[in-house]
């Protein structure tokens, strides 16, 4: 082992060197600017952000758990260095960023780092998003000409004064550092594909500074004082209590920016790269502890307080970095750079710096983050932080955002909304919104006792979780309400009605339902028709009924009417039953096996019979049909036989078996236009050669029956993507190799860098079957666009596009969101319970 050590190493080092160099000059291209920007911003020297830059690349670097993320002064954490330093000045700032450094590596060493992550997403982005707010006012007035104030507040306040005072020459210059950075992605053709290669920060700041230069404006610009007259920390003074604050706050604040930073660079990796040259993933506690070392170093040296930054890591994985030596590079050529390059740096503008931290504060308010907080019903939370951090500071902001999420999640978990509806036909509907906890139990009883004893009433239970006591009331309201002469049915979400086990104490089960039956029955999308079953038939009738059916079926009945699926659902765990329903169940069992006792196999000497197949299981699940179902579904497939189909939207999905797209959609007939073939593939117009099925279907879909939506549902483990990544080029055209060229775009589009990649939200793809299936699908809906009769109703904007990816072994369903996220990704967002 030691011996190939040495051997190897060198030729990883020359093999990974030209990438990793490469990387370091388009990283130290954009930090450059960045920070001298942020300095300024603070109010630091601007020597503290060219420190604080090499010394998080070198360091943060070289100690780090993540190996591709760049480390150094970030904007997230200007306020509150802008804040200490005029409350402390800049000497005692750095001795805090010291102190920092050290309560980091304490908490690495507690081994905390994934603690961080459990903060709400919508205070971070809340929080982030106020500090962006704050950069941008203070950043506004220098923009202008002037001075920004001591607050956010104050700078507001004083805009109009400062708008009366313009200065034109600082504002051109802004403005032209600000349509460039801009304008720059933008450049078209193959000239600005090449230039597109320099840096936006970079062109803007060189465009501006050389404009400037050139016309001879005069305006204040950036002044670097001698290195001998460089400020060093001093021991910190000041109240104990504040100053112990503001430590916390730097560590707090840097620690989790720095660890959603590493997590996000992973999932950026697992979508450029293969398995097979990918670095290791981030170790949060290293990350942590090479974090608080570089803060050490900073502070220690005279530089900002240090944290990962985004925009500089999205910069070194794009840029094809294969190592941690090109961060520790980049930091190299800052060092080099603060030293020989003073001359030029000192051209530039301080209007163009204050231009670019500006743009930086404005995207920190992310679109994108704000779409997935409203989607999760955190818009207060979100809120209420940005306006407390742009009010009071970043650690009140967090403290209040803190209070206001648990406030809401008290508020959701006790807020249960029951009411009671008398309808026409003399039906008592009781509706119950909301989780169902004691808290709710005295309005849930006082309701249930208004039903009167002999009405026929509908239990309709609207949440995802009852306690106890809120099932012992219902469970025992059940009892009275039938042993009375009444009659009941509940139901679930969306009128979705389930089984009643009357007053039978022996099927109340634990699973949470006062109906007996488990979650998956109930998640069934309205094929199960036995979920209608009503309790007017009496408790005799419901013991008849359950044991003919528990002959017929077995116990588990979890994915009625599909039986032959019964032999998959055994491996549940069945619930805990009484005393008398065990006794009930054993006589069950030995009625049906004829006395032998064997519950679910006859007598030992006898071979269970095999399962039918064939035209057998295919008449046995017609006659379940037509026995259980079909007298439920008969008056709706008359409506729909005579009014014809009117489907909402059309439903392209994979022909994999696993997927019924009525289960995973709880849709019914006449609600889907569904469209099946391998691999979920759309063709491009004119591609299809000798098939123009799907074409034929989208047509027929979007011009006659007129959906509103279309959506392209994956899958994972699919085959045809498995074949797409292990073809072989040479191998002999078959129908179904000719038909899956129609996915090599998708290919093409996983290993492209020139298009938005697709993830899963909260996680990495397991594989890169998973990352294709993902991708396939983002490809699919661009090829729906290319169809004429699509395009057109897109234009007209009475059609949509939708995304889904359905996770076989997770039974759980994600849909695209809209737009891209902060790392240019199409995410699929997790569809809960209450969507």
């Amino acid at each position: 082992m030691t011996a190939t050590t040495p051997t190897r190493a060198p030729e990883g080092v020359r093999k990974d060197f030209p990438a990793d160099l490469s990387a370091s000059i388009a990283v130290f291209l954009i930090a450059m600017p960045l920070s001298l920007g942020i300095a300024l911003a603070t109010g630091a020297p601007l020597q503290a952000g060219l420190v604080a830059a090499a010394a998080g690349g070198i360091v943060a670097g070289r100690l780090g758990g993540a190996p591709l993320q760049v480390s150094g002064p970030a904007a997230g954490l200007t306020v509150v260095t802008a804040e200490l330093i005029q409350r402390y000045g800049w000497r005692t700032t750095c001795a805090i960023t010291v102190l920092a450094g050290v309560c980091q590596l304490g908490l690495a060493a507690l081994r905390t780092a994934r603690s961080a992550l459990m903060v709400s997403p919508a205070i971070v982005h809340g929080m982030l998003a106020g500090i962006g707010v704050t950069i941008a006012l203070a950043q506004l007035h220098i923009v202008l000409g002037g001075t920004p104030q001591s607050s956010a507040v104050a700078n507001v306040a004083g805009l109009p004064a400062q708008l009366a005072d313009l200065h034109p020459v600082a504002l051109g210059v802004s403005a032209l550092t600000l349509v460039v950075l801009l304008g720059w992605p933008r450049l078209p053709g193959r000239a600005g594909r090449a230039l597109r290669k320099v840096p936006a920060p970079l062109a803007a700041v060189a465009a501006a500074t050389a404009f400037a230069a050139l016309a001879g404006l005069s305006l204040p610009r950036v002044d670097l004082p001698s290195w001998r007259s460089h400020a060093l920390p001093e021991m910190p003074e000041g109240p104990v209590l504040g100053l112990i604050a503001a430590v916390l706050t730097i560590t707090l604040v840097g620690s989790v920016e720095s660890l959603l930073s590493a997590v996000a660079t992973d999932k950026l990796i697992a979508s450029e790269r293969g398995t097979d040259n990918r670095p290791p993933r981030a170790d949060l506690d290293r990350e942590l502890r090479g974090q608080g070392a570089a803060n050490i170093v900073s502070g220690a040296l005279g530089g900002l307080p240090i944290t990962g930054v985004a925009v500089r890591s999205v910069a070194n994985v794009k840029s094809g970095a294969a190592s941690r030596k090109s961060s520790m590079m980049h930091g190299f050529w800052v060092l080099l750079a603060a030293f020989l390059l003073v001359p030029v740096l000192d051209l530039i503008p301080l209007a163009t710096l204050a231009a670019l931290v500006m743009a930086v504060g404005v995207q920190m308010v992310s679109i994108t983050h704000l779409r997935s907080v409203t989607r999760h019903r955190e818009a207060l939370v979100y809120g209420t932080t940005i306006v407390a951090v742009v009010l009071g500071g970043v650690l009140e902001g967090v403290a209040v955002g803190i209070a206001v999420a648990v406030a809401l999640a008290l508020h959701r978990l006790a807020r249960t909304r029951i009411t009671l509806e008398r309808t026409a036909d003399g039906v008592h509907r009781v509706r119950a919104r909301g989780q169902l906890t004691f808290l709710a139990v005295p309005r849930l009883s006082r309701v249930l006792n208004q039903v009167p004893h002999d009405a026929h009433a509908v239990v309709e239970l609207d949440g995802s979780f009852m306690d106890h006591a809120a099932y012992e009331t219902i469970h025992d309201w059940q009892q009275s309400h039938l042993a009375h002469g009444g009659t009941l049915e509940v139901t679930g979400r969306s009128g979705q009605a389930a089984r009643i086990n009357g007053a039978d104490p022996a099927a109340a089960d634990t699973t949470g339902f006062p109906d007996g039956t488990d979650e998956a029955e109930r998640a069934d999308g309205g094929h199960g028709a036995e979920r209608g079953y009503d309790t007017r038939h009496g408790e005799g009738g419901h013991q008849a009924e359950r044991s003919r059916r528990g002959q017929h079926r077995g116990t588990h009945q979890c994915c009625r009417p599909w039986t032959p699926w019964q032999n998959h659902c055994d491996h549940r765990a069945t619930s805990t039953r009484t005393a008398t329903s065990t006794a009930a169940a054993t006589a069950a069992a030995a009625s049906t096996d004829g006395g032998n006792g064997a519950g679910d196999g006859g007598s030992p000497g006898v071979s269970p019979s095999p399962r039918r197949r064939g035209a057998g299981q295919l008449a046995s699940g017609i006659s379940a049909f037509q026995r259980d179902t079909a007298p439920h579904v008969r008056d709706e497939l008359a409506r729909l036989a005579r009014e014809g189909q009117q489907p909402s939207q059309l439903f392209i999905t994979c022909a994999d078996s696993r997927l019924v797209t009525s289960m995973i959609t709880a849709s019914g007939p006449g609600d889907l236009f569904t469209v099946r073939n391998v691999g979920n593939l759309v063709p491009l117009p004119g591609a299809e050669s000798t098939d123009d099925s799907v074409a034929a279907a989208i047509e027929y879909a979007v011009d006659v029956l007129k959906v509103d939506s279309i959506t392209v549902c994956g899958h994972s483990g699919c085959g045809a993507m498995q074949a797409l990544l292990s073809s072989a080029p040479g191998v002999a055209m078959t129908p179904l190799r000719r038909w899956l060229r129609h996915g090599l775009p998708s290919l093409e589009r996983m290993t492209s860098r020139h298009h938005a990649w697709a993830r899963i939200s909260g996680r990495l793809p397991a594989d890169a079957v998973e990352q294709l299936c993902l991708t396939n699908v983002v490809q699919q809906l661009e090829h729906l666009r290319a169809h004429e009769s699509v395009a057109r109703r897109l234009a007209e904007g009475t059609l949509e596009l939708h995304g889904m990816y359905f996770h076989v072994g997770e039974a759980q369903a994600y849909l695209l969101s809209e737009g891209e996220d902060f790392f240019d990704c199409r995410v699929f967002d997790t569809v809960g319970q209450h969507a």
